[in-house]
């Protein structure tokens, strides 16, 4: 039965080699998804044939005429194993599941396509082609290698709560605040229900990031071609998520935190310039509106210039410093303001004090965590002819979207005359 697995085996692997022999030469496209669709079912069946040739024994030999006179060879015979002692049998291999997108041969082709537009077999089989165009999943370890220095170097970015639900599902958010009241003998408590009023729906937006192909094309080993797209990926999505969160309009990308209309009015304030310089000032037109509930966590977030010129060195009517720079057990300066750590972002994101024009927001009071980032985080590499410039873009594109999920713990303070 094992010979007969194993000829089969050997059938469907030629049949997978012919056909990728085949998609190499190939340009239609109808025929190329055809090619496509029959090697996913021949990887399916190749590894079902694979699991079972392994867990099974070889043949039986042919049987032997009988030899009772024949005694086992000296140091053969497993005496203990006749009791149950010894070396339990050996059981067949078990074969994790590999990520098809994190070995070898996908890195090597996925470097290859990005230099030279060249699609191979490894690329073909994850393909999603259209007309011309041509796309490939970028591989795992340099995803996971983007996502990680987004999280180390994102200041805002690495604060947010991640999700991975399904673009355009509704979610509820839960509005759970009963009231507890005093009981008679005869007067119960009235029942009170939980209610999920508010809603949030995520949608599909893409982030791209476009690629040099000739810094790509001048890069030849592979560990210095994947920390090259690594460093040039992240460089984009960084201030791109950033300003997302921040600033972000909400059509065709996320919504950000100061354009959001569910904000309360009352928490958006306006600081006059000696109430800017002033602790009193921020005590009561800017801490005081934070309610209570949302003080735990929340940070603030400013241009460097606005804490280096106006928070820091600070000090309130006793001459207590109420805005500080710490030093000590952590690894570099703590920004703090009030107690509250101070995220300082670039000019770009909150403009500084100086910079700023009259109604311009130059600092947010909020926690991050009620901040929400949905997105599978895989990215896709695609290739493009710019007829214009005749020259081919390489871009990743990332499907992600975000918005608040409770404006009321937030406050957003804007410059005064």
């Amino acid at each position: 039965m094992k010979k007969k697995l194993l000829k089969m085996l050997q059938a469907k692997e030629a049949r997978k080699a012919e056909l990728g022999t085949k998609a190499n030469t190939t340009e239609d496209v109808k025929e190329l998804r055809s090619i496509n669709t029959e090697l996913d079912g021949l990887n399916t069946e190749i590894a079902e044939l694979r699991g079972m040739i392994d867990g099974m024994q070889d043949d039986d030999p042919p049987p032997q005429t009988e030899q009772r006179g024949q005694q086992s060879p000296v140091g053969t015979a497993q005496i203990l194993g006749s009791y149950g002692i010894g070396a339990p049998p050996k059981q067949p291999e078990q074969r994790s599941e590999e990520d098809p997108f994190a070995t070898m041969e996908y890195r090597k082709a996925f470097m290859e396509y990005c230099k030279s537009g060249t699609i191979t077999p490894e690329l073909r089989a994850n393909a999603m082609t259209t007309t011309s165009d041509a796309a490939a999943v970028i591989p795992t370890t340099i995803l996971n290698e983007v996502i990680k220095k987004i999280t180390s170097y994102g200041q805002v970015y690495s604060r947010v709560r991640k999700l991975a639900i399904k673009g355009g599902v509704t979610v509820p958010i839960l509005s759970l605040k009963p009231v507890a009241t005093w009981i008679g003998e005869t007067a119960p408590s009235d029942k009170q229900k939980v209610s999920a009023n508010t809603k949030v729906t995520f949608s599909y937006y893409g982030l791209e990031c476009k690629v040099s192909t000739s810094l790509l094309a001048d890069t030849v080993s592979l560990p210095m071609f994947e920390n090259t797209i690594i460093d040039v990926i992240t460089e984009a999505m960084i201030k791109a998520l950033d300003l997302a969160i921040v600033k972000g309009t909400g059509v065709g990308q996320a919504l950000g935190i100061t354009i959001d209309t569910r904000v309360p009015v009352s928490q958006v304030v306006t600081l006059a310039a000696a109430d800017f310089t002033d602790w009193s000032g921020w005590k009561k037109k800017v801490f005081a509106k934070m309610p209570l509930g949302y003080k735990a966590g929340a940070t603030f977030l400013m241009a460097s210039g606005t804490f280096e010129g106006y928070i820091d060195g600070m000090v309130d009517a006793q001459g207590q410093p109420v805005g500080r720079v710490n030093y000590g057990i952590a690894d570099g300066p703590v920004s703090r303001f009030g107690g509250k750590e101070v995220i300082e972002v670039e000019d770009d994101i909150i403009s500084p004090y100086d910079d700023a024009a009259t109604g311009d927001v130059v600092a947010i009071y909020c926690n991050l965590s009620n901040y929400v980032i949905n997105g599978n985080m895989q990215m896709t590499m695609f290739r493009y002819l710019d007829h214009d410039t005749n020259e081919y873009i390489d871009k990743a594109i990332l499907i992600i979207d975000g918005k608040l999920l409770d404006p009321n713990g937030v406050v957003i303070v804007k410059k005064g005359a």
